[in-house]
C-alpha cells in the first residue's frame, strides 16, 4: 500500500500536503484571520485526510481518540482592545465630590471579547473591578460601558485615573491615565474699596480687593458698573486686584465676581452714589444786623 494523498482541511479549506526527504507528509495552513474564543469549544475543527493507492480514505477528526486534539486548531486575535475615558476629561475640573468615572473598553468587531474581570480602574490607588459596589457595567457594540461612581466623597484637590483591561485572547489595552480636580468650595473674595453705601463727588474710582481659591486657581475676575462689563482684569500672583472706573451722577451699583477653574464664583455687591452737586445758598438771614456789642446774632440759612 503507497499514500497517495494527505491533505488537512481548516475553517472549509483543503490544503494538500507534500511528501518531505524524511517520508513525512508536510505543508503549511494560514491560520483562520478570527479568533476561535466565540466557536464551539474554543478551536477550528480541522479534518485530515488519507488516500492511498487503492483508493481508500481514511477520515480523522477532533474525535478520533488518539489525534483528535492535535486536530483542534485554537487561533487568537493579536490585536489590542481599546480603552476610552468618557469623563472626567484628564485635567478636568469638576464640583461634584462623587464625580462618576465613566469610559468604555472595546474589542475588534469578531473579536474574542472584553476579559470583564481583567477591566480594572484604579482611582487615587485603590483598585475596583466590574462587580466592584458603585461599579456597573453596560453592553456596547464590540465592548462595554463602565460607570464607577464613588461610595464617599472625594476631597477637594486632585485625583489621579488609571484603567487597564484585556480581552478574552490576553490582549492588553494600552493603559489609560489621567487626573481630575475636585472642587466644591468658591473662590474667596474681599472688596476692600468701595465701602458699601459709599458717597463720593468724583466719578473716577478704583476698585480694589483680594480673591484667591487653593484648589482652582486662577481666578477669572469680572466686573460690572450698571450692568455694563468694565473689562478684563488682572488678578496678581497674590491674588489683589484693582481696576479704575467711571461711575455716572446719582446710584451706581457694582458687581464683582470672582469665578475659579471649576466655575465656582463668589459675588460681591456695592452701591455707591455720585453727587457732583455744588450746595447754593437760597436765602440768608443774620439777626440783628447791625448788632450790639456781645449781642448774640442768629443766622438762618436755606441752602439747595
Amino acid at each position: 500500500m503507497a499514500i497517495t494523498r494527505v491533505r488537512i482541511k481548516i475553517d472549509g479549506k483543503w490544503t494538500n500536503l507534500v511528501k518531505n526527504d524524511a517520508g513525512k507528509w508536510q505543508g503549511t495552513v494560514t491560520a483562520p484571520a478570527v479568533t476561535s474564543f466565540n466557536l464551539s469549544g474554543g478551536y477550528y475543527p480541522a479534518v485530515l485526510e488519507l488516500t492511498n493507492d487503492a483508493g481508500t480514505v481514511k477520515t480523522v477528526e477532533t474525535t478520533d481518540g488518539e489525534w483528535g486534539n492535535i486536530l483542534k486548531l485554537v487561533v487568537k486575535e493579536i490585536i489590542k482592545p481599546v480603552i476610552t475615558l468618557v469623563s472626567p476629561s484628564n485635567g478636568a475640573y469638576v464640583t461634584n465630590n462623587k464625580q462618576p468615572v465613566t469610559f468604555t473598553v472595546t474589542d475588534e468587531a469578531n473579536g474574542s471579547g472584553i476579559k470583564l474581570t481583567d477591566v480594572v480602574l484604579e482611582l487615587d490607588g485603590v483598585k475596583y473591578g466590574y462587580s466592584s459596589a458603585g461599579m456597573t457595567n453596560t453592553a456596547v457594540t464590540n465592548g462595554y460601558r463602565f460607570v464607577y461612581t464613588p461610595a464617599a466623597a472625594l476631597k477637594d484637590g486632585r485625583h489621579s485615573i488609571k484603567i487597564t483591561a484585556k480581552d478574552n485572547d490576553g490582549n492588553a489595552a494600552k493603559e489609560v491615565s489621567a487626573a481630575c480636580i475636585v472642587d466644591t468650595v468658591p473662590p474667596a473674595l474681599n472688596v476692600s474699596s468701595p465701602a458699601a453705601g459709599l458717597i463720593t463727588n468724583n466719578p473716577a474710582l478704583t476698585v480694589r480687593g483680594t480673591t484667591n481659591d487653593a484648589t482652582s486657581s486662577p481666578i477669572k475676575l469680572t466686573i460690572v458698573l450698571n450692568g455694563n462689563s468694565q473689562g478684563s482684569v488682572s488678578v496678581a500672583e497674590n491674588g489683589s486686584f484693582s481696576k479704575n472706573v467711571t461711575l455716572t451722577e446719582g446710584k451706581n451699583t457694582l458687581e464683582i465676581t470672582a469665578i475659579d477653574a471649576a466655575g465656582k464664583s463668589s459675588k460681591v455687591t456695592r452701591d455707591v452714589k455720585l453727587d457732583t452737586s455744588i450746595p447754593q445758598v437760597r436765602s440768608l438771614v443774620m439777626a440783628p444786623n447791625p448788632a450790639n456789642a456781645s449781642d448774640s446774632v442768629s443766622v438762618t440759612v436755606e441752602v439747595v
